[in-house]
């Protein structure tokens, strides 16, 4: 099992090896940006999904005109949205880069509001944040399956089971640790943003030289389009916007995990979100520009189980000009298979964020005493291996919940992100304003992380109105709960330490002890827990503890008699009691008759001292009851009860 370990994981690093999973430039923008970055392949398909779902029954996306076919003008609303969206990245980047140099330990929204809001505002932060990371790796992964199975129509109908390998495939790399990961991650992220750049300029070529829609076409199809009142084109906007800011998960991502970049560790992570805005940005504006040029729309299947072929799929098809992939020349087809192929894998790697972050603002909780201490053990490789296993096994169970469609998991997306977004901003607002007179220029700098939560805000009840009934109510009603838990989790660690602390004050005495040996039959390992406790029983009692099955008059059985024939023969004077059990029971009569010896003996501390062998293989264990076991789960809820194992190891070569 170690070399099995070792093969899959790496050898093991010592502590003063932190300095070996430090990122430099290039890899820290695969490790923290391949989220925001890969985003691009289903955030305009949301915002045309939206306004699609919008069309008045029985009106078309395409509208037959004399010089050809021209589309609804409703999905021209899809570059006036994307120009806002990209307008809000650079506000949000450039406030985030605000964080990441006031914050060089790393400044995620969980610090900041920490240290400026208050632990309320920061557990809610880290609530969202948290339920941002698992929909993270279950959405990009679930998109990416998606945007493979329309170029490959034979994966179709196996998207579940696709997208659980492939989380699984990222858990075992970031269980190697983030500089591995990051640098394997690098290739399909670079390769995606090249092809992503290719695909725009043979695009933008055919868009505005060689096709789509004339003024012409488009006035003869708003004409035969229903009108609109104004207050409904107000709603299809905001509908459409709050679809598309799904580009923008994963921004703050860079902030969170600043410790992770080589010194000087601030100035790399700034100058990796410079770089993540400036590509995130023009990806997307030149899809979203492309698609309602070329006339490429996207809705969402009626089906559930069902997944459409992605927007990006059908985008690269018309750029290419490729009507039937299987009848298209070898170079169009070449560059649709290698997109796609990249679109796939970015997403896949995208979850690579999530799994960089996660784990770590997991443990960041732990550490404050609002998560389970486990959070902040690392492995053998230097990363936190039981929050990357948890965001594992959370993001399979989702998986398996919504299909592996994007369709269902994307409106549960963007309220958290934007949630943490405006606690964040509103923190940095404060921290600005505490540091008055110290900092250079602070107030453009309040002021700059004031329009950022401002905004945010804004989007974020955009995103909870319009989204509310498509599935933002969960997350609305999730995050609260996991407010609650966290804080009843942060009073059980206060109280320990409270008991704790208080218990070196209590008074010391020496208590009669009396042991109890449990006897299911004479062997070695029974001789050896006899010998055992009468070496720790000092001047207490000592007794030997067998229950019986009696038959069906009443008589004790043939097995009691035989140890009691045999008993002070090998018994070196322990005397031993039987105890009836007519319903067949063992472990109720035992903890039956511990409670009566401590109500009739309250000054003992009773030592109850349990022979148990050990088989020789592990799968052994499954074929007996495991008695001991739930025996001793019981006993040690009991106050001055102790429970003592004696292992008899069945394997010689173990003794």
């Amino acid at each position: 099992m170690p070399d099995f370990r070792r093969t899959l994981l790496g050898r093991r690093l010592a502590s003063d090896e932190t300095h070996h999973t430090k990122v430099n430039n290039f890899v820290g923008l695969s490790v923290f940006s391949s989220d925001a970055l890969s985003s691009v392949a289903y955030a305009t398909q949301e915002i045309m999904a939206s306004l699609s779902s919008n069309l008045p029954h029985g009106v078309a996306a395409f509208t037959l005109t004399a010089a050809g076919m021209a589309i609804h003008p409703l999905f021209g609303l899809s570059i006036p949205v994307s120009l806002g969206i990209v307008g809000l990245l650079v506000v949000l980047g450039i406030g985030y880069r605000q964080t990441i140099m006031a914050y060089p330990g790393g400044g995620g929204a969980y610090i900041v509001a920490k240290d400026n809001l208050g632990e309320l505002a920061a557990q809610t932060a880290g609530a969202a944040l948290l339920t941002d990371y698992i929909l993270t790796v279950a959405t990009s992964v679930s998109s990416g399956v998606q945007n493979i199975a329309s170029a490959v129509p034979f994966l179709e109908g196996h998207n579940v089971v696709i997208t659980i390998a492939c989380i699984l495939f990222i858990c075992m790399a970031n269980l190697r640790g983030v500089k591995e990961s990051g640098a394997f991650f690098a290739i399909p992220t670079y390769g995606f943003v090249g092809l992503m750049m290719l695909m725009l300029a043979t695009g933008t070529m055919r868009a505005f030289f060689s096709g789509g829609p004339t003024p012409v076409q488009v006035q003869q199809s708003v004409q035969q389009a229903t009108n609109f009142s104004g207050f409904a084109m107000l709603w299809i906007f905001m509908r459409a916007y709050s679809a598309g800011c799904t580009a923008l998960t994963g921004v703050e991502a860079i902030s969170n995990g600043i410790t992770a970049f080589k010194e000087p560790a601030s100035k790399n992570a700034a100058k990796t979100m410079i770089w993540m805005i400036v590509l995130l940005g023009t990806m997307f504006l030149g899809i979203s520009v492309l698609a309602s040029k070329l006339g490429v729309v996207y809705a969402h299947s009626t089906d559930a189980s069902q997944v459409s072929e992605a927007l990006l799929s059908q985008l690269v098809k018309k750029v290419y000009g490729i009507g039937s992939v299987a009848n298209a020349a070898m170079l169009p087809k070449l560059l649709y298979y290698l997109t796609q192929g990249f679109t796939f894998a970015v997403l896949v790697v995208a979850a690579n964020t999530a799994y960089a972050d996660f784990p770590r603002l997991a443990a960041l909780h732990a550490g404050d005493g609002f998560l389970p201490k486990q959070f902040t053990s690392q492995g053998d490789r230097l990363v936190f291996s039981n929050g990357i296993i948890i965001l594992t096994l959370i993001s399979c169970v989702l998986v398996l919940v919504c299909h592996a469609n994007p369709d269902l998991l994307l409106p549960l997306y963007a309220l958290g992100v934007f949630l943490g977004f405006t606690i964040s901003q509103t923190g940095m607002v404060v921290h600005w304003t505490k540091l008055k007179g110290q900092a250079p220029h602070w107030r453009l700098k309040a002021v700059l992380n004031g329009i950022g939560a401002i905004t945010a805000g804004i989007v974020m009840l955009d995103i909870a109105v319009t989204k509310f009934i498509h599935g933002a109510w969960i997350v609305a009603a999730l995050i609260p709960l996991m407010v609650f838990t966290f804080f009843n989790i942060h009073r059980h660690y206060i109280r320990v330490r409270s008991i704790l602390a208080s218990s070196r004050a209590d008074e010391i005495y020496n208590r009669k002890q009396r042991v109890v040996v449990l006897v299911s039959r004479i062997h070695r390992g029974v001789l050896e827990a006899l010998r055992y406790a009468k070496a720790i029983a000092g001047r207490g009692e000592v007794e030997a503890l067998m229950v019986d099955f009696p038959d069906a008059y009443g008589k004790p059985s043939q097995a009691v008699e035989k140890i009691q024939a045999d008993w002070y023969r090998y018994s070196e004077g322990v005397p031993l009691r039987v105890i009836s059990s007519p319903f067949r029971k063992i472990v109720e009569p035992v903890v039956n008759e511990i409670d009566r010896m401590q109500r009739v003996e309250p000054e003992c501390t009773i030592t109850v001292v349990v022979p148990e062998f050990v088989p020789r293989s592990w799968w052994e264990h499954f074929l007996h009851n495991q008695t001991a076991l739930r025996l001793k789960a019981i006993l040690l809820r009991k106050p001055h009860v102790v429970v003592i194992s004696i292992p008899y190891h069945l394997d010689p070569n173990m003794e």
